[in-house]
């Protein structure tokens, strides 16, 4: 008997598409939609569940960049081939890639027991919410939004990539929304800050879906709710990444901090109430 019914399924798998590349915390809402419906939020086949239908707006993110995969993959392979290739932008943005999300395996592999454990709680997830509101409006403030796409460095892959750790540690602070406020801080302009975002996310949750989907199977998730998660995830969440990239290119982030405020202290008010448990 599966712990996930396949109605279920689909809404989780619309709450991941509309919320993973959204500076909102997907992980954080997937956390509260479940406790809402009953759901064990830190059972293992949930957590591996989460993971893996993350696969599917990954492949969101691959079908609506192909265009810039394919040539950022190509020119990495040229330059792979011949050493005049790589003084290209794309084939360096394609080691930056790599070696960004190094960080992120490392201590996800490092941390797996307190990520599924203890931090799996929804207290941690409201904290994270509200707290993260906060880096995110000073990003947004500090930024200077001078530089783009073409602009970035070695450096600027490093840090935004390494601060997707603080998603990975702290549920409810959004992995966007880390990578976003850290390039907003290093100038970035709010497309290019989102672009990278994007990209940065390909190999990361692409892996951790992946490598849990192992749990997610053999300990209580039925194939049908799995591949129905997925499915729906692709599709909302492939609307979602052409909605917000517009979104960004005319407006601040302050929307998406007064949303998460508002949750997470609403979040806060159920736990107190006892109507969600963490």
């Amino acid at each position: 008997m599966s712990v996930i019914s396949v109605g279920q399924a689909v809404v989780l798998g619309a709450v991941e598409g509309v919320t993973e590349f959204l500076p909102v915390s997907s992980t954080g809402h997937l956390k509260i939609v479940e406790g809402l419906m009953g759901i064990p939020v830190d059972d293992t086949a949930v957590v591996g569940f989460s993971a893996v239908i993350q696969v599917g707006a990954i492949a969101a993110v691959l079908v609506y960049f192909f265009k810039d995969i394919v040539r950022i993959v190509s020119a990495w392979g040229r330059g792979l081939r011949d050493r005049g290739e790589r003084y290209h932008h794309d084939y360096k943005f394609a080691w930056w890639v790599i070696c960004a999300t190094i960080p992120i395996v490392a201590v996800g592999l490092a941390a797996k027991p307190l990520i599924e454990g203890p931090l799996a709680s929804l207290w941690v997830v409201a904290g994270s919410l509200i707290v993260g509101s906060g880096v995110m409006w000073a990003a947004d403030q500090m930024g200077r939004h001078k530089r783009g796409e073409d602009d970035t460095s070695f450096k600027d892959a490093m840090l935004v990539g390494s601060s997707q750790i603080l998603a990975l540690l702290f549920p409810g602070f959004s992995r966007s929304g880390a990578t976003m406020s850290t390039a907003l801080i290093l100038d970035l302009d709010r497309v290019a800050a989102t672009r990278l975002s994007f990209f940065l996310g390909i190999p990361a949750l692409t892996g951790a879906g992946l490598y849990e989907l192992k749990d997610a199977l053999g300990t209580g998730v039925g194939v049908a709710p799995l591949a129905v998660g997925t499915a729906v995830s692709f599709v909302v969440a492939y609307a979602s990444i052409a909605w917000l990239l517009k979104f960004v290119a005319k407006h601040s982030f302050n929307a998406f901090v007064i949303y998460r405020i508002v949750v997470g202290v609403l979040l806060f008010g159920l736990l107190g109430a006892g109507v969600l448990h963490s």
